[in-house]
């Protein structure tokens, strides 16, 4: 009898004994496959936090530079000293003696000067029958050709060649050509050139949304 009492506390206390150890620590590990992560959460959460409160690159200082459309025209001035962009009206698709005009006409008193609307080179000074007294000139990158036509005169030693600066006087508002003599204006033209720089064989682009300020086109 007393052995048995004796061996019933030794399986009393061993019972005790693997109670008070915890589960088998086989037991509780995760099963093959499992996605918890073998670095304590202790240590990943608060990365996580600094990652996910990172702030944008417009608060830490950094400065994203704004590309311009490499093939749009360059930043103008109304070609008409004097005259505000709120005075332009589009008038590119209007038919003109049977034509599409694919310029602006820019009203302004007899002997305003007439402005260079970019930076350039004065490629060619010429008179023509429609146009009157003109002016083309290529914008520093050589990729349009600016048009000033219906001149009353050039400005003073005006000459092809010639560096222009956005703003020199080029010459002034008049009629010549074929423009209502009554009716003194520029008449502006934004031409984008060939390949071989012909202004003639160029492609007209709208000006209009560039000189009002709306859009490049």
């Amino acid at each position: 009898m007393k052995k048995v009492l004796v061996l019933l506390g030794i399986v009393s206390i061993a019972l005790l004994a693997w109670v008070a150890a915890g589960p088998d620590p086989v037991a509780a590990m995760p099963p093959v496959g499992s996605r918890e992560p073998a670095v304590s959460r202790d240590v990943i959460a608060p990365i996580a936090t600094r990652i996910a409160t990172k702030p944008p690159a417009s608060e830490t200082g950094e400065v994203v530079p704004v590309m311009r459309d490499s093939d749009a025209p360059r930043p103008m001035i109304v070609p008409v000293a004097g005259v505000p962009r709120t005075a332009m009206r589009d008038m590119f698709d209007e038919a003109r003696g049977g034509h599409r005009h694919e310029a602006i006409d820019i009203l302004a008193p007899r002997g305003t000067p007439v402005i260079a609307t970019d930076d350039g080179v004065v490629q060619k000074l010429f008179t023509s029958v429609a146009g009157g007294l003109t002016v083309y000139e290529f914008d520093p990158d050589q990729r349009f050709c600016y048009y000033y036509a219906h001149l009353d005169g050039y400005a003073a030693g005006l000459h092809e060649g010639q560096p222009l600066r956005r703003g020199e006087i080029l010459g002034y508002v008049g009629t010549t050509g074929n423009a209502p003599k009554d009716t003194p204006h520029l008449h502006f033209a934004l031409i984008r050139l060939d390949p071989d720089r012909r202004w003639w064989k160029g492609t007209y682009v709208n000006p209009y949304p560039l000189l009002a300020g709306r859009q490049t086109p």
